[in-house]
C-alpha cells in the first residue's frame, strides 16, 4: 500500500522549503509539499484565514488513498494537529518537527498587532524568540529570506479548534532539534509556555535531531532519514 507524506512548511514558507529533504526521501513514499493559501509570492493575503489553511491541507488529504503521513513544522505543527482532528480515521501518524499540536482556543501569537500580513523577522529577533537558525550557512540564510513571504496575519492570530477525542490516538512522532527531548517533556502540557497537547497523545515517540529551529535547512539529509523512519513505523 502506498504511503503518502504530506509535508506542511512552517510559517514564511512555500512548499519549497522542503527540496532537500525531499531529494533524500525514498523514492516508495509518495511525498506532497503543499504551499498554503496566501503563501504565494504574489498572494493577497489579507482574507486568509487559518481554516483556509485547515481546508487546503484537509483536501489534500481527502484526495490521496492509502496510507497518510502528517509532517508539520513550527506553525505547520498545530495546522496538521487541526487536521489530525478533523481526520483521525485518515492519517497513520502524525510527525512533529520542533512543534506539536496546540489545545483548544490556543493561537501561535494572538499578540500580533500587524494588519494583514506578518513579515519574516530579523535573524536576531529569531535568537531573541529562542528560535536558532544553528547549522544553517549564510548562503541558505540568504535565500531563505529571498524567498520568504509574509504569512497571513489571521492565520498567525487565529485560534485552534479541536475537539474529537480520536486525535488522541493517532501516533505521533515528535523531531525535537532546537530543544531535547528530555526538556521538551517537561513542557509537553496544556499551560505555558507552550500550551500542547503532546502530552495527551497515547503512542508517542520522541527523537532528538540537535540543529536549530529549521532542520530542513541545516541537516535536510537526517531529517529525510528521521522522516522515512517514523513514516514507516
Amino acid at each position: 500500500m502506498t504511503t503518502s507524506l504530506i509535508l506542511v512548511p512552517g510559517f514564511w514558507l512555500g512548499g519549497w522549503a522542503w527540496d532537500d529533504v525531499v531529494a533524500a526521501l525514498p523514492d516508495d513514499l509518495d511525498v506532497h509539499t503543499p504551499t498554503l493559501p496566501g503563501v504565494e509570492p504574489a498572494a493577497a493575503r489579507g482574507g486568509i484565514t487559518r481554516e483556509d489553511h485547515v481546508r487546503a491541507v484537509t483536501d489534500l488529504v481527502d484526495g490521496l488513498g492509502g496510507d497518510v503521513v502528517l509532517v508539520g513544522h513550527s506553525g505547520g505543527g498545530a495546522l496538521v494537529g487541526e487536521v489530525v482532528d478533523r481526520r483521525p480515521h485518515r492519517v497513520r501518524r502524525v510527525i512533529y518537527v520542533d512543534s506539536g499540536p496546540l489545545v483548544e482556543g490556543a493561537a501561535i501569537d494572538a499578540s500580533t498587532t500587524e494588519q494583514v500580513e506578518v513579515p519574516l523577522p530579523s535573524w536576531e529577533e529569531f535568537a531573541a524568540q529562542g528560535s536558532s537558525i544553528e547549522g544553517i550557512d549564510d548562503e541558505r540564510l540568504a535565500e531563505f529570506r529571498r524567498r520568504a513571504v509574509p504569512h497571513p496575519v489571521q492565520v498567525v492570530r487565529g485560534a485552534v479548534h479541536v475537539s474529537d477525542p480520536r486525535r488522541f490516538d493517532v501516533p505521533a512522532t515528535v523531531i525535537c532539534t532546537s530543544i531535547p527531548a528530555e526538556q521538551l517533556k517537561t513542557m509537553a502540557n496544556g499551560g505555558p509556555p507552550f500550551h500542547t497537547e503532546l502530552g495527551e497523545i497515547h503512542d508517542l515517540t520522541w527523537v532528538d535531531l540537535p540543529t536549530g529551529h529549521w532542520p530542513m535547512f541545516s541537516r535536510p539529509t537526517d531529517l529525510a532519514a528521521a522522516l522515512a523512519e517514523a513514516a514507516r513505523g
